[in-house]
């Protein structure tokens, strides 16, 4: 890679993980959850749109609700990894140089998160970016070149699945997000979705 190029969004495509088995939430698909009347899903695209051209759905049920959202709609290959199973099967099929993942159940994500993994991309060159919040890493908040499909598939043909066990083997670059921990909020349990429609009130104010 060209360590002085600027990186021009047009060369990333986004992946919203819509394809977990929601067993903490039992067994609903998380990404049809509704929060303020508004499946989770659509929260997640209105946040990403304004910052890519390019969207695509991960999800492996309720096949004809995803595609009606008139994005490209891919499902896992393999079958209980989680969700790098869904990362890998975008970046196999995605074009794009670079591939950003975002789970569908974090409605509060970031709306600087494309500019800013950029911003650290230009300054330091690598071939994987992932976000943290000021406590820990976001695994599932990456930005993956094309040249680690193969690892992530190698990766997840042996017995692993763990993304954090993967991003580290990767040495990824931390994208700072300290100032935001809250956006990365994401919705696990029945309580946790009473508590995020407070927190995504008090972020579409800012």
């Amino acid at each position: 890679m060209n360590a002085t190029r600027k990186i021009d969004t047009d060369d990333v495509t986004a992946v919203i993980l819509a394809g977990g088995e929601g067993s903490r939430m039992g067994g609903v698909d998380k990404g049809l959850l509704e929060l303020e009347k508004q499946p989770l899903i659509e929260h997640v695209i209105a946040r990403m749109e304004p910052q890519l051209c390019r969207l695509i759905i991960s999800a492996n049920r309720n096949i004809d609700r995803y595609q009606g959202y008139g994005y490209p709609l891919i499902s896992d290959q393999l079958k209980g990894k989680g969700p790098l199973a869904g990362i890998l099967s975008a970046r196999q099929q995605c074009q794009s140089e670079w591939l950003l993942s975002v789970p569908c159940d974090t409605p509060c994500l970031p709306s600087n998160l494309v500019s800013r993994i950029c911003d650290k991309m230009d300054q330091t060159p690598a071939l994987l970016y992932t976000a943290h919040d000021g406590q820990q890493l976001q695994p599932l908040f990456s930005m993956i070149h094309r040249d680690l499909t193969t690892s992530l598939a190698d990766y997840l043909a042996s017995s692993n699945r763990k993304a954090a066990l993967w991003l580290k083997q990767q040495a990824t670059v931390h994208v700072d997000f300290s100032d935001q921990p809250h956006a990365f909020f994401n919705i696990n349990t029945p309580a946790m979705l009473a508590q995020c429609s407070t927190q995504l009130k008090s972020v579409n104010q800012h």
